[in-house]
């Protein structure tokens, strides 16, 4: 229920923001037998519902499913048209609600979770000051204050860019219509899937990375692969260049490089995320404005007095993704009843421990083809001073996979700790590898030995027998 009274109201946990994050810290602290209030100046539901993960998947499956169909002799002959542009905007829209958070406040109604639509601001231990659009709320906690407020896009200090009025990732997934021509700065996900968003619906698209390579975080031949992947869709994609200005004029945005000038009709800037913490009151209780938010892995606050103050989420720059928020908030929910209670359970992989944050992340980027990645890269690894090897196979030359895709190619690696004989990390590229991944997830999380792995007998001919190649590649 949506209350704006004027007045002081007590809660045992607030929570500030009410994406994915906060709504599952809340629940899983009523749950806890907690009482909860969530406290949001946005749409409930936050950016991964309206601005992110849905939307822009939204709009990647349609391309995608004409892409596998024209993949496969005997399909390919009935795909005779191209991907309607309207229908797949409306598709989209209908996966955001059209911008209505109406239901999901209904299911917050449903979880016995309060809700205060307006601006929340710490003012000290415990307490939450809201300004409402009737007026000041005061809020109270007995037990926690959560900070959920993730995180928004930064722009560069480009000289101009701002001025430009350039698109972020959310003027992308909300588009109402195609640029003929559309520049991209940044090679990191959001910038690799809306390449191929925008490059599927007609646009010339033009991808600038200041970097060697696309997504860095990555093992080398993924970003190698995706770039050859995106030019292969008439993308200009440009590594290692440097964007020195940007200007806006009646014949559209020119983005000067120290090579020449990229001009197009929006630019959209993917170029990385600052927290949203800015105007939330932080120095009230010590802390920095506009700083991510250290926690440990029960997502308690370093550097506020007293165990009271909780991030979880982007905001607190551990994995900014939304199944890991989701992850954490399940830690946090749990861990703030359980310590309310006198049983907090702080140990690693325990119910109030975000364990799996440090090397068990896991991660798809929905690009054509898609990539799959869990753990570390075998040069984290190296990093780490783990003795590790790298075993690689050519997915393609698996049964399973010449079946799902004609010509299919791609490319799965492990990296194995050596001294333990467990995987540590897992990265596959490939049509449809995300369905791979989770397997991957459960194999490194769970620490399973190689010899056991071994009997795990994938069905044939699926793409998943890849695992026994790659373990036969091993020398198993």
């Amino acid at each position: 229920m949506a209350t704006d009274q004027t007045a002081l109201r007590e809660y045992d946990v607030i929570v500030l923001g009410a994406g994915p994050t906060g709504e599952n810290v809340a629940e899983r602290a009523v749950q806890g037998g907690l009482s909860a209030v969530i406290v949001e100046h946005e749409l409930v539901g936050g950016e991964c519902s309206y601005w992110a993960c849905m939307p822009s998947k939204a709009m990647l499956r349609p391309l995608h499913a004409v892409a596998e169909a024209r993949r496969v002799g005997g399909a390919r002959e009935a795909v005779t048209g191209e991907v309607d542009v309207r229908a797949v905007f409306a598709r989209r829209d209908e996966f955001t609600s059209h911008w209505d958070d109406s239901g999901q406040v209904q299911w917050l109604d449903g979880v016995h979770v309060e809700l205060v639509r307006g601006h929340g601001r710490l003012a000290g231990e415990r307490r939450v000051d809201v300004e409402t659009a009737s007026g000041a709320v005061v809020l109270r906690a007995r037990q926690a204050v959560v900070v959920a407020t993730g995180s928004v896009a930064t722009l560069p200090p480009v000289p101009g860019l701002a001025e430009a009025k350039p698109w972020t990732p959310r003027e992308a997934t909300s588009a109402r219509a195609v640029p003929v021509r559309l520049t991209i700065i940044g090679g990191g996900v959001v910038g690799c899937e809306m390449a191929h968003v925008y490059c599927g619906l007609g646009s010339q698209v033009t991808v600038l990375e200041v970097a060697p390579r696309l997504l860095m975080g990555n093992e080398p031949f993924v970003g190698e692969l995706i770039a050859e992947a995106t030019r292969s869709l008439g993308a200009d994609v440009r590594t290692g260049v440097k964007v020195l200005a940007a200007r806006r004029d009646g014949s559209g945005v020119h983005i000067e490089l120290e090579g020449g000038t990229v001009s197009s009709d929006e630019v959209l800037v993917a170029a990385g995320r600052r927290p949203a913490t800015s105007d939330i009151g932080l120095e009230t209780v010590g802390l920095e404005p506009g700083a991510w938010l250290e926690t440990d892995d029960s997502l308690l606050v370093h550097g506020a007095e007293g165990a009271w103050l909780y991030a979880a989420g982007d905001v607190n720059h551990r994995a900014l993704l939304t199944h890991m928020g989701k992850y954490q908030a399940r830690a946090c929910g749990d861990g703030i009843a359980a310590r309310a209670r006198g049983s907090l359970d702080p140990a690693p992989w325990s119910k109030h421990s975000a364990t799996a944050d440090h090397r068990c992340v896991p991660s798809v980027i929905f690009t054509d083809p898609e990539v799959g990645s869990v753990g570390l890269t075998e040069g984290q690894a190296r990093g780490a001073g783990l003795n590790v090897r790298a075993v690689d196979y050519t997915i393609g030359d698996v049964a399973g996979a010449s079946l799902y895709a004609d010509h299919y190619g791609g490319r799965a690696r492990l990296v194995v700790d050596e001294e333990r004989h467990v995987l540590v990390g897992a990265t596959f590229v490939g049509p449809a590898v995300g369905e791979l991944l989770h397997s991957a997830t459960v194999a490194v999380v769970g620490e399973v030995p190689l010899e056991r792995l071994w009997h795990a007998v994938p069905s044939y001919p699926t793409i998943s027998e890849v695992w026994l190649r790659l373990l036969e590649t091993y020398g198993l």
